[in-house]
């Protein structure tokens, strides 16, 4: 194995895994720290985890577990994945990971680069886009977990650890790998152990990677990979082997338990032809919802259309669901009636399952207890078909944000062996 990635979530890591196999990597997904080493033929590992909203010092436990599993395989390089929308809290984990991995691997530095200019996430000034509007006015500063009201990474990341926080402006980006190479040297040699690196378009990320070419430890979105798979050919380390792909017929259904902008105008979009049932929090936190009940529903309707699950709601309505009962518990709740709902819907012949959410994807890839997937054709920017390596299933795992407004339909069809168009 070359490149060992982990990520702090189910669907980032899919989007990172993406990233790497369309560069022509053979690359699997490993959904939580392998009991076995993986095959000799893999040239790129990502540990997926489900870390980003949980205790530093647990995230930390659970990041080192998984460099100690990709060291075994010998990679030669690292990447921390994270949300291109650097989704986190003041007291959140992507420091204290940073700071665990770097020290473990003894790096010099980090760069620190969430930019995905396909999805509209880009850093200027050191400041965190998405679309033409800062990040602290797109929406998520409302993410009932994790609201970014500072679009500021380096401020933010600062109040996460004591490590130095330096800078790689556009205009020396622009200039492509060389000048970002000396920046970063400069950096590095005045004390920064983070260096956040402004990147608007692919070829500032492809730029970037190749800079970074020699440096054991990255972190960023998937978009700070585009660059890698290319270092790892012009060494001869890899080939331009595609991946075959073949999707799987069958009953199909979608669940959403995103409250992102995207994800509700996609949940809107979808109830316009397909059918579509909403799960109450209240309902599921005093357990009133049966997942049996509601995967009887889902199969009843296959003749219809495809059937969508939904706990999604306005952010007030999920503010006073926190508010009810606490904002773990109502999380809990929800992420563990999806993933009952997943197995009862796998028990019962559903072989295209099509999710979105960060926290929905990963209660329904551990529910289904998944270890690990074969990367297919992209669905949209960030969000490839996947195929389970344990179960005749065939799932995609969205992040909220991620997608266009038919989403749901097309990524079924793509899961059913169609072309993404």
């Amino acid at each position: 194995m070359l490149l060992g990635c982990i990520g702090d979530d189910f669907t980032g890591s899919s989007d990172l895994a993406n990233t790497l196999a369309k560069g022509g990597m053979r690359t699997v997904q490993y959904n939580g720290v392998p009991q076995t080493d993986s095959d000799r033929s893999v040239d790129a590992g990502v540990v997926a985890l489900k870390t980003r909203t949980i205790p530093a010092a647990e995230a930390v436990k659970q990041s080192l577990a998984a460099l100690e599993w990709l060291r075994r395989q010998g990679c030669r390089q690292y990447l921390f994945k994270y949300c291109s929308t650097f989704d986190s809290t003041p007291e959140g984990n992507i420091g204290p990971v940073l700071d665990a991995l770097g020290d473990t691997l003894g790096a010099v530095r980090a760069i620190v680069c969430p930019a995905f200019p396909a999805t509209g996430r880009s850093i200027y000034q050191g400041h965190l886009f998405v679309n033409d509007g800062l990040l602290s006015e797109s929406g998520m500063e409302k993410h009932p977990l994790t609201p970014m009201t500072d679009p500021d990474l380096r401020r933010w990341l600062a109040r996460q650890t004591e490590r130095g926080i330096g800078h790689v402006p556009y205009d020396v980006v622009a200039g492509g790998s060389t000048p970002i190479r000396d920046a970063l040297e400069a950096a590095s040699a005045s004390g920064s152990r983070y260096v956040v690196v402004d990147a608007i378009l692919d070829k500032d990320l492809i730029a970037i990677g190749e800079a970074a070419e020699a440096d054991v430890l990255l972190s960023g979105g998937s978009g700070i990979a585009l660059g890698l798979p290319a270092n790892f050919r012009r060494a001869g380390s890899i080939g331009t082997a595609a991946t075959h792909w073949m999707g799987i017929k069958g009953p199909a259904a979608a669940l959403c338990g995103s409250c992102s902008t995207m994800s509700r105008r996609q949940i809107a979009e979808h109830q316009k032809s397909h059918p579509a049932r909403v799960v109450e929090v209240d309902a599921v936190v005093d357990r009133t919802a049966n997942p049996v009940e509601y995967a009887e529903w889902v199969i009843g309707q296959q003749h219809r259309g495809l059937p969508l699950v939904f706990s999604s709601a306005e952010p007030e309505a999920v503010a006073a669901g926190q508010k009810r009962y606490g904002k773990e518990r109502a999380a809990t709740a929800v992420e563990g009636f999806f993933s009952e709902l997943a197995r009862q819907l796998s028990a019962r012949g559903v072989r295209r399952l099509v999710t979105a959410g960060g926290e929905t994807s990963g209660a329904v890839v551990s529910g289904l207890d998944i270890s690990s997937f074969e990367i297919g054709p992209e669905i949209d920017p960030g969000v490839p078909a996947l195929k389970a390596g344990d179960l005749d299933m065939v799932l995609a795992l969205k992040s909220g944000n991620f997608g266009s407004a038919g989403f749901f339909e097309k990524a079924a069809g793509v899961l059913a062996g169609d072309v993404a168009r």
